[in-house]
């Protein structure tokens, strides 16, 4: 990468209120992502990302139509999903949705794939949480494996093989850039260098620093097989927001991010969210990437300093009104990006 890279990724949020009600209907919600996206260009935002979800409060089960839609309005911006949940999906119509994806926009078109933090997809798709691991080292390795080759010939457990079939259409871009996300599992992590693959990471909580480990175990194990990593970029998504102020970047996110950390938490067991929990979060040794333009802007350079990485990628914190977002991205790619990348 010639210049250290910011940009944003969502989920297409559909929260429900009290009542159980979606306060936007879904439609709305994947319109305000196309205008996102072009508002990111606009404002020289370098990659928008766009991550799968089968769940009600989630509008984005199909990332590469929404890219797609989006591709034909916009110019510069990369369009990449965040992730495609690939241990459900199918590798060969995955990789022909996001090549499809590159041609329609140009060349701008990236693939992050990954386990998923839910797994509503593995039900829906009749696949069984016993293979979670099984599911995704097959998957990218045919992934990795179409990619490469026009025609493929493999085997696996858990799909038909492939007896040297062509799988079109080819991308622009040779090879397609291929990410995995990763959440601080150090297998995946060596799994990603072994396989020439570009590493995103996960940081949704605790001290961002710890994370180093995992960034020089990638440039080791890319070393240990030969290969140069500055070849191979690093990136890294976070929760936040950023608004004129700190305080009042804090009072617009704080209500609709607790509760949508909570309501996860009910399904996963964590303990309620505390406003002390979240202001610790928001400060300098936190994971929420909150504030400011200058606050913001120091703790990106902060993490670019301790892990190295060539990409941030920035997801809302919680839920705001969509012209607060906007103003959100103006921020990000102006006086953010100026003071980072300057």
């Amino acid at each position: 990468m010639s210049r250290f890279e910011l940009g944003l990724t969502s989920f297409a949020d559909t929260p429900p209120d009290a009542s159980g009600r979606l306060t936007i209907s879904q439609g709305e919600r994947l319109r305000q992502v196309v205008e996102e996206i072009v508002k990111a260009d606009q404002v020289g935002l370098d990659v928008y990302g766009l991550g799968e979800h089968h769940r009600r409060d989630m509008a984005a089960s199909a990332p590469a139509i929404t890219l797609a839609a989006a591709a034909g309005l916009t110019e510069r911006i990369r369009l990449s999903s965040a992730v495609i949940v690939l241990s459900s999906a199918d590798p060969v119509r995955t990789f022909q949705d996001f090549a499809t994806l590159d041609l329609v926009s140009a060349g701008r078109a990236e693939l992050l794939v990954g386990r998923g933090s839910f797994i509503e997809s593995f039900p829906l798709f009749g696949y069984s949480l016993e293979d979670y691991e099984a599911l995704f080292e097959e998957k990218l390795e045919l992934l990795v494996e179409l990619r490469d080759h026009e025609q493929v010939t493999w085997s696996g457990r858990f799909r038909p093989p492939l007896e040297g079939q062509g799988v079109y259409p080819r991308p622009e871009q040779d090879p397609l850039p291929i990410w995995v996300g990763v959440g601080g599992t150090p297998a995946s992590i060596v799994r990603a260098a072994r396989l020439g693959l570009r590493v995103a990471l996960a940081i949704i909580g605790g001290d961002p620093s710890r994370f180093s480990v995992f960034t020089d175990l990638y440039r080791r194990t890319r070393e240990e097989e030969g290969r140069d990593p500055a070849d191979y970029p690093l990136a890294v998504h976070a929760h936040g927001y950023i608004a004129d102020t700190d305080s009042e970047a804090a009072e617009e996110v704080y209500p609709s991010y607790s509760e949508m950390m909570n309501r996860i938490g009910r399904e996963r067991g964590w303990p309620p969210m505390r406003r002390e929990q979240f202001d610790w979060m928001r400060s300098p040794e936190g994971s929420l990437v909150l504030g400011d333009p200058a606050t913001v802007a120091a703790k990106i350079l902060r993490w670019k300093e301790v892990l190295g990485i060539e990409r941030f990628m920035l997801h809302c914190a919680g839920t705001v009104p969509h012209e607060r977002w906007l103003r959100s991205i103006e921020l990000l790619g102006t006086e953010v990006s100026a003071a980072v990348r300057g």
